[in-house]
């Protein structure tokens, strides 16, 4: 697994983080992460990858978590919301990650920013998920 992408992930997850709260331009979020944060060590193609891939893509990620969820998704802690989106696209369209790699990449942010239980509640959530956009690949690998 790769550091940088890892790091793409956590600035990703901030970025997603202040669309969200502010309804902020994409690309003004994005140049001011550049400027701003140290990107180094991110690989920068899978951040604007998962920046903007996320929120064009918002009704159909909302739509698989929607019945996965007990709650409205405008209900689950923001942080959590994010992570679980990021998860979700990376379930659907990164099919060359594999579901646990997703599945652990989204329960570490979801410690490292969401609350305090929280990333269970990311891991029991994406791990639903992934039984269904990667039914195959869940059951080769006897979960």
């Amino acid at each position: 697994m790769s550091r940088k992408r890892t790091r793409a992930r956590r600035r990703a997850l901030q970025a997603l983080y202040q669309w969200q709260m502010t309804g902020q331009d994409l690309g003004e979020i994005e140049r001011q992460f550049l400027e701003d944060e140290d990107m180094r060590d991110v690989e920068l193609d899978y951040f604007r990858e998962l920046l903007h891939q996320v929120p064009a893509r918002l009704a159909e990620l909302d739509g698989v978590l929607a019945p996965l969820l007990d709650r409205p998704i405008g209900q689950v802690d923001p942080v959590e919301r994010a992570v679980l989106r990021i998860g979700v696209y990376e379930l659907a369209h990164r099919l060359e990650v594999p579901y646990r790699v997703v599945i652990n990449e989204a329960i570490e942010l979801a410690k490292r920013f969401g609350s305090e239980h929280g990333h269970r509640y990311v891991n029991g959530i994406l791990d639903k998920a992934a039984r269904s956009l990667r039914a195959v690949e869940v059951e080769a690998a006897g979960r």
